[in-house]
């Protein structure tokens, strides 16, 4: 679903390139986007319609469209006997979806019900990035301000990036910093900083974890970054940081003065963290530096990694 979106286009490459085992592949999209074709694995693929009709006989469907395509098709899907990978926000909260990343929380699979909800492209980093400290000195507070890139709100996105007046963001964008990322709430909050407050908790298992956020967008085409002050519940050294994050598979860590950047990790399936130093106002708190590509991680790859995983337990 959503075939020819950013998200859609880059699932299809990213399936190629792991070379996921299908029989077959049926493209969808709206249907003024019916009828075109795509490539994949060097043959042509024409895209169908998004109906209930196209969905007969599926064993798996990504959902990489808007949330009313989702709360409309992915119970008729799993009616059908096919296993549901939504990347919107329509079931991301719901208490009997499991809301995954694979590196930290695969056992949520176990016991699915059809439906499997893909994070938020911010927070999918965010908690690569938490995990590891979790574990190795738990958490106690988490302050995050986002900067997110023009691809996060899709191809519209990158038109505004580009200069485009199509009403993608509340100002404009190039040669700006818009401390705004999506509407905003009566509380003063926008409702891409609850995502991430709300789907960090579920993902880490920390209902009551405090997270304070602010996401801005950035003049950037595509890669999310971060800077992230974390309190750990017991001391935790730089050192002894950095080697947790080290351990964490899909994590690449920079050390000492190197940082990562937008311009030189996109394309890549790993969250980067650098700048791993103590907060000099309070001995247990953390400063970190979290980057990834929010279309490959932040979405798409993140999608197909569940899939891979539920094709190995035999989609259970």
């Amino acid at each position: 679903m959503g075939a020819t979106g950013l998200v859609g286009e880059v699932l299809l490459r990213v399936l190629e390139e792991r070379s996921f085992p299908l029989r077959e592949l049926r493209p969808l999209a709206s249907a003024r986007s019916a009828g075109s074709v795509l490539r994949y694995c060097g043959s042509e693929v024409r895209v169908r319609e998004a109906n209930a009709a196209n969905l007969a006989g599926a064993d798996l469907v990504f959902f990489a469209a808007e949330g009313a395509l989702s709360r409309e098709l992915a119970p008729v899907a799993v009616k059908g006997g096919a296993v549901v990978i939504d990347k919107s926000g329509t079931w991301r909260l719901d208490p009997a979806v499991p809301l995954v990343v694979p590196e930290v929380n695969a056992a949520a699979l176990a016991g699915h019900r059809g439906i499997v909800a893909c994070p938020n492209c911010t927070t999918v980093g965010f908690v690569q990035a938490l995990e590891p400290l979790r574990r190795a000195a738990g958490l106690k507070h988490v302050t995050v301000v986002t900067l997110q890139s023009a691809s996060g709100a899709g191809r519209a996105g990158l038109e505004a990036l580009e200069g485009a007046e199509n009403g993608a963001f509340p100002r404009t964008l190039p040669g700006n910093v818009i401390p705004q990322c999506e509407s905003f709430r009566d509380d003063g909050y926008t409702t891409e900083e609850v995502k991430l407050h709300e789907e960090t908790r579920k993902i880490l298992g920390l209902p009551e974890l405090p997270v304070t956020m602010t996401c801005v967008r950035v003049p950037v085409a595509v890669c999310h970054a971060a800077a992230i002050l974390v309190e750990t519940e017991r001391d935790l050294s730089p050192a002894a940081a950095e080697e947790a994050l080290r351990a964490q598979p899909g994590v690449i860590v920079h050390s000492g003065t190197d940082y990562p950047t937008p311009l030189e990790i996109a394309g890549r399936d790993e969250v980067f963290i650098g700048r791993i130093r103590r907060d000099p106002t309070h001995p247990r708190r953390l400063w970190l530096w979290q980057c990834s590509d929010n279309l490959r991680k932040g979405a798409a790859t993140n999608a197909v990694q569940i899939a891979e995983r539920l094709f190995v337990q035999g989609w259970n």
